[in-house]
């Protein structure tokens, strides 16, 4: 038996992100910035997706690589605190 009806899922609209770095020229990726690095990080020291915080590739790649730096020379965590 066919089912009667047919099933649509409603498109949800979501107003496309604009990446932060390419609207403000002036705003730059340094390891150094730590607050702003932070930002980037979930509370267990992921690093957010660009789907989901709007950036573009490129400047994911280079927020990426901050936070690696960062996180070599002990600016950031490479884990969240563990909730014990």
């Amino acid at each position: 038996m066919k089912p009667t009806g047919t099933r649509h899922k409603k498109k949800i609209f979501q107003r496309r992100r604009v990446c932060r770095f390419c609207a403000d020229k002036e705003l730059t990726i340094d390891y150094k910035e730590v607050k702003v690095l932070r930002n980037y990080l979930s509370e267990r020291g992921k690093i957010i997706p660009r789907r989901i915080y709007g950036n573009c590739a490129k400047h994911q790649r280079q927020m990426t690589e901050a936070i690696k730096r960062a996180r070599q020379i002990a600016l950031l965590p490479y884990a969240g605190n563990p909730q014990a």
